[in-house]
């Protein structure tokens, strides 16, 4: 591996943990499109070494959301609880499926998402402009319901190797209703011990680059911190279309790969 690719990736590694940081989804979602572009990785390759820098990435920014606020042990621990089995079992169906179906169903999986955060996006605006009726309270985020959302969290981000902060954010925001940093925080810590299983699932597999996945996480911790800092005073509103549109971006990137 040459000096220039390490520092390239090291580069590309600072970006990504700063959209990462921001946008409370570790960078995998960003670089997994990037390397199956730029490195003509399969999908499963590009999934399991988005990993190898995701995990050290996510740890760093729960530890930058936890000094800012703190998080609920008990529910993120029982959402990770849930979510480490069902890992294991999304990346080996990954492993088992053609590159190209495995690209488009993470891409149609990231378009909901996306078109989800721009409704909730377009409905804060509104009930700026309006008065807000007296409605039901939001449920509490119990262990227990914590531990549901792991399960299906852990399933589809050992599926598509990152995912599961991505599904979890928007059902923490509109069921629970808890803010953006906080419902980035919590998915965060959720999906650690399954990322650990997924990477190692992946690694077994060999399908993960090891060479180009460790500069990618230098260079991503270095900045993580810093978008962290800047999600806490970006608006609620504005935070939810940032990441609206990094979805967007990224599956259009997906649709021009495939």
């Amino acid at each position: 591996m040459s000096l220039l690719l390490i520092a390239l990736c090291l580069g590309a590694g600072c970006l990504i943990g700063f959209m990462g940081g921001v946008l409370g989804i570790g960078g995998g979602l960003i670089a997994i499109p990037a390397l199956v572009l730029l490195m003509g990785m399969s999908q499963q390759l590009a999934q399991g070494t988005a990993l190898i820098m995701v995990l050290p990435t996510i740890m760093m920014a729960v530890r930058k959301y936890n000094q800012q606020t703190r998080i609920d042990r008990r529910v993120a621990l029982a959402g990770a609880a849930g979510a480490v089995v069902f890992t294991w079992v999304g990346a080996r169906l990954a492993l088992g499926i053609d590159s190209s179906v495995l690209r488009v169903s993470f891409a149609v999986f990231l378009f909901f998402i996306a078109l989800f955060y721009a409704w909730q996006t377009w409905r804060a605006g509104r009930a700026r402009h309006a008065a807000r009726p007296a409605g039901r309270p939001a449920p509490v985020f119990t262990p227990r319901r914590a531990t549901l959302l792991g399960v299906l969290c852990g399933t589809l981000g050992g599926f598509f190797g990152v995912g599961g902060a991505v599904l979890a954010v928007p059902i923490i925001t509109s069921v629970f209703r808890l803010p953006q940093t906080s419902a980035q925080a919590l998915a965060l810590c959720m999906v650690i011990p399954g990322s650990a299983v997924a990477l190692v699932t992946y690694s077994w597999a060999g399908q993960a680059a090891w060479l180009v996945g460790l500069p990618l996480a230098a260079g991503s911790l270095l900045f993580v911190p810093v978008g962290v800092r800047l999600a806490y005073r970006l608006p609620e509103r504005k935070l939810r279309a940032c990441f609206a549109a990094m979805l967007f971006a990224t599956v259009a990137l997906l649709v021009f790969e495939s």
